[in-house]
């Protein structure tokens, strides 16, 4: 109970900082001035009001530090040239250089302790005999060092709230930091999951339809290849499905999740498979022997085959013919997908998902430090060419 009855008291008063110098000041003003009235100041009204004087102004040594210095210095000064005896109050005179030191400029504060100094040896010499110089000397050393220490502990102080400062900004830094990383990630996440869902569905869809439809026409003179069609389109739902709640499952939270691994390069020849049993004529060129590489782009590289033969099977038509060519060089993979199809161009420019596919390959291969180019093939067709760095992104 002590410690958090500690702290929340300390913050109270950290909130209120007036309030805790008001304080002070009375109580300074009620040891000094008040209690001793009787016995100290007598009937000494003067020494009353210079005593009053010099505690006041401490109400405003952090609000206000250099006007409250000011006034207690020509407080002090009155009280060196009109003849009062040597008041309890000029104590306010070492807590004023403190607060010099800690609060004010740092102009007040070395003119604070030059003041300070200036007053010691003054003080001294009106009080104490000049004929006896050894207490002189004693008497202007004490109060120097008095004035020093509270000089010193002031710049203490003045370190320890720059510090405290500092941590402030720094955790407040830090706080925006993290604010903008999550918005990052959060977008970054999203485009993630975008793409992803754009490749999945778009293919799927595209080889759906392209079974739908050849299994139609084939449905009234061949019964076996409608059935082989249909057969067809449950494997690539129930393949488009199970991608569909992996990707999905990322958005979920809970122990126990299991997700497939995602495709990779070597995955290619399945894809080229299954796009090949939709109607489409496609061939695999491998060049190069296969080199280690990171996922990521592995990655990259199995959507933009697959999105690019997915725009072949809507847009190239149904005599038209595709090519895939992977290239393994020393430091990256380069990979092509070509067609023959009349009208891809304009098809692909011009497709129902507004250029999403292209931009989600372009994203993809930038991701990853690499580049991607799409476009028409000299007599025909469309040609897709990309780049993709063996080490993924850094």
């Amino acid at each position: 109970m002590d410690g958090p009855l500690l702290e929340y008291l300390t913050a109270r008063l950290r909130d209120r900082p007036f309030e805790v110098d008001v304080a002070i000041a009375g109580l300074v003003g009620l040891a000094t001035v008040v209690l001793p009235a009787e016995t100290y100041y007598g009937t000494e009204s003067l020494a009353f009001v210079l005593g009053v004087g010099l505690v006041a102004p401490l109400a405003w040594r952090r609000r206000a530090p250099v006007p409250a210095a000011a006034a207690v210095t020509v407080v002090g000064l009155s009280e060196l040239f009109l003849g009062t005896d040597f008041l309890a109050a000029n104590v306010s005179a070492l807590m004023m250089v403190y607060a010099l030191a800690a609060y004010a400029p740092r102009w007040a504060a070395r003119a604070g302790l030059v003041v300070g100094l200036a007053g010691a040896v003054l003080a001294s010499l009106r009080w104490y005999s000049r004929d006896s110089s050894d207490a002189l000397l004693i008497t202007v050393g004490a109060i120097a060092v008095s004035v020093v220490a509270a000089w010193a502990l002031g710049r203490v102080r003045r370190s320890r709230l720059g510090e405290i400062d500092s941590l402030a900004e720094r955790a407040r830094l830090l706080e925006v930091e993290r604010d903008q990383e999550m918005r990052l990630a959060a977008t970054a996440e999203r485009a993630r999951i975008a793409r992803e869902m754009h490749d999945v569905v778009a293919h799927s869809l595209s080889v759906v339809i392209a079974q739908a439809d050849g299994g139609r026409y084939a449905g009234r003179t061949d019964p076996e290849a409608a059935t082989g069609a249909l057969e067809a389109i449950a494997a690539t739902g129930r393949q488009a499905l199970t991608d569909m709640r992996a990707l999905l499952g990322v958005l979920r939270e809970g122990p126990g999740e299991e997700y497939a691994p995602q495709p990779d390069v070597a995955a290619l020849p399945v894809l080229v498979e299954d796009v090949r049993a939709s109607g489409l004529d496609v061939d695999l060129l491998v060049e190069g022997e296969p080199r280690p590489m990171a996922a990521g782009p592995q990655l990259a590289a199995y959507r933009i085959v697959q999105e690019s033969l997915t725009n072949v099977l809507k847009h190239a038509g149904p005599t038209g013919r595709a090519w895939v060519r992977l290239h393994w060089r020393p430091d990256c993979l380069e990979l092509s997908v070509l067609d023959d199809g009349r009208g891809a161009a304009a098809a692909v420019a011009e497709s129902d998902g507004h250029g999403q596919g292209l931009r989600g390959m372009q994203e993809r291969a930038q991701l990853h430090r690499g580049r991607m180019e799409a476009g028409p093939r000299a007599g025909g067709g469309w040609r897709v060419h990309a780049v993709l760095p063996l080490g993924g992104a850094r």
